[in-house]
């Protein structure tokens, strides 16, 4: 990909990636490749996620496939800014578990500079836009849509479909609760249960 290349550490430019998609698309995995590469160029790196995805474990951003990197679990956006100071590049992943400040806390930091690498999930089980991803997508210089493969059909996915009938937003779960589908494959498995 050509985003890492383009970065010019003298000219204090900032800007915005973000990396969506639906579950078991591959978003970690690319979040951590762009860091691991930054790290690699022997830039300042600081890395972010919610305190409450602790799937894989309660530090590292953790992919699928078991590809790692450390990072800081913090409660809100606003810790970002507190303890992002000095740094070129800052990786959030789970953004969509993040509170809607987290798209002026990635404004700033791009104003002040910094480049600024997000992955989440675009839509919830639902079908739905998720938490501050909106308005991510549309501040973000540079977006990346990656897909799944339909587990039902073997298309893209785009969608996460829930195999439980818990209704709540927010359900931690790997392929044990959520399953990625194409849009006639999550249309079927969801008529007549989603308004």
């Amino acid at each position: 990909m050509f985003l890492e290349n383009t970065v010019d550490r003298t000219s204090g430019q900032g800007w915005i990636e973000v990396i969506t998609g639906s579950m078991f698309s591959g978003k970690t995995e690319e979040l951590i490749r762009r860091l691991k590469r930054a790290r690699f160029a022997k830039q300042q790196v600081e890395i972010f996620k919610p305190r409450i995805e602790v799937r894989y474990s309660e530090e590292d951003i953790v992919s699928h496939d078991d590809n790692a990197i450390r990072s800081t679990p913090v409660d809100s956006s606003a810790n970002i800014l507190l303890l992002a100071s000095e740094v070129e590049v800052v990786g959030i992943d789970e953004a969509q578990f993040f509170d809607n400040g987290l798209v002026d806390v990635c404004n700033k930091l791009a104003n002040n500079g910094v480049r600024v690498v997000v992955a989440g999930l675009d839509m919830d089980f639902r079908g739905g836009a998720f938490g501050p991803m909106p308005g991510l997508l549309s501040v973000a210089e540079y977006v990346t849509k990656v897909h799944a493969i339909c587990v039902r059909c073997g298309n893209l996915a785009q969608y996460t479909h829930r195999l439980s009938e818990d209704d709540k937003l927010i359900v931690l779960g790997e392929t044990d609760i959520y399953e990625p589908l194409c849009r006639t494959c999550y249309t079927r498995a969801n008529k007549g249960r989603l308004s």
